[in-house]
């Protein structure tokens, strides 16, 4: 499974052309589906950004918008066009193109074969949902601001297995011990407390950004 970071605060990759600005996006590839988490604050940007990657929007099968705020559901007005026949999974029943079809995640589910949601989290000051991946060595969390908590992200993705690894924005999280044992943490966005994490974690810790590829 392939993960590409198409809109991040930062750039990863540098001398490529690509644009940094406030939101996430991550587009994730198995071996038989493509999927794109979140649609950051501004199409011009997530489009731009996806030719620069050389990703072809048509591909995208799926498109999962982890909250309801405009830094993670902007691009999907101008993503909408250059998408075939999608489905979404948004937490609220509003579509930007008629051949889209809208689900709405109440429990955890499968999506596709080694992609999870873990269904709408409420206990945060905004619900949200996060993917659970199928990497070779055990699960990774994705997550879009983690608004609900960590805490909550990874007990419903510990029903399927063990955590190895945590993806995307983490907002003003400070459980810091609950990282304890995972190999890989790539903070991105809106994380106000990165450098405690690398402080901590230097050996799992890697940083983000659009052009961040990740192998699990």
């Amino acid at each position: 499974m392939k993960l590409t970071i198409v809109y991040d605060n930062e750039v990863s990759t540098r001398g490529m052309g690509l644009k940094a600005d406030w939101g996430f996006s991550c587009l994730i590839q198995t071996a038989e589906h493509t999927l794109l988490f979140d649609t950051g604050a501004q199409g011009s940007i997530l489009l731009h950004n996806m030719e620069i990657l050389r990703i072809d929007p048509h591909t995208i099968r799926t498109v999962v918008l982890s909250h309801e705020h405009g830094d993670h559901t902007g691009g999907l007005q101008a993503l909408a066009p250059e998408v075939q026949d999608a489905t979404v999974y948004r937490l609220a029943h509003q579509l930007p193109k008629e051949n889209m079809r809208c689900i709405v995640p109440e429990e955890s589910q499968k999506i596709t074969e080694g992609v999870y949601t873990t269904g709408r989290l409420s206990h945060g000051p905004v619900d949200e949902q996060a993917l659970i991946l199928e990497g070779t060595k055990g699960l990774y969390v994705l997550a879009g601001c983690s608004h609900c908590g960590v805490e909550d992200m990874f007990r419903v993705a510990q029903q399927y297995g063990p955590v190895n690894g945590l993806i995307g924005g983490l907002h003003g999280f400070t459980h810091f011990s609950i990282l304890d044992g995972l190999e890989y943490i790539c903070p991105c966005h809106c994380t106000q407390h990165t450098r405690e994490i690398q402080k901590r974690y230097p050996q799992a810790y890697t940083p983000g950004g659009v052009g961040k590829v990740a192998e699990i």
